[in-house]
């Protein structure tokens, strides 16, 4: 066997064994609500859902699939989610992480660690109460908040409702 039939082999080898394994993160990204705010004000040819939601929240972690089911099935459609996560900073390691891991989460999450809520509450929508789960989607033609909990069919709907302009 000549070097490049050895390498050839071991190449073809490697490509066989590899499994896709869900990669494991190990650090989410803090943001302050400053810091935020420029991913919410986004001007360019995608959609975005913004989710505000918390592990402790239990309607929150219910519709977290219907997200990641719409950042699969939309895969194609230049949408961008993003999951905010207001859990808290302490909680990030022993909670958050192990979280995201456990779910498989593909989505983007990001911790927003801001505690002048009064501000950023009604920055981001003149009447949110701070109730999470809470979903902000957008482009550049359309801007919707929703204070409320999503099933699948509805999130699509709604989506849609941007998609179709």
């Amino acid at each position: 066997m000549t070097k490049t039939s050895i390498f050839i082999f071991f190449l073809f080898a490697g490509f066989i064994s590899c499994k896709k394994e869900a990669t494991q993160i190990s650090s989410v990204k803090t943001y302050t609500y400053n810091e935020l705010k420029p991913l919410l004000e986004k001007n360019d040819d995608k959609t975005y859902i913004i989710n505000f939601w918390a592990t402790w929240c239990a309607p929150c972690v219910k519709e977290l699939p219907y997200f990641e089911k719409i950042n699969k099935n939309y895969s194609d459609k230049n949408i961008e989610i993003l999951l905010v996560s207001l859990d808290f900073p302490k909680q990030v390691e022993k909670k958050l992480i192990p979280f995201i891991n456990k779910r498989k989460l593909k989505s983007e999450v990001v911790l927003l660690d801001d505690v002048n809520e009064d501000l950023w509450i009604k920055a981001i929508h003149k009447n949110w109460s701070g109730a999470i789960p809470a979903t902000l989607i957008y482009n550049k033609n359309k801007r919707k908040f929703y204070e409320q909990s999503f099933d699948y069919n509805k999130l699509e709907t709604e989506l849609n409702t941007f998609l179709n302009l």
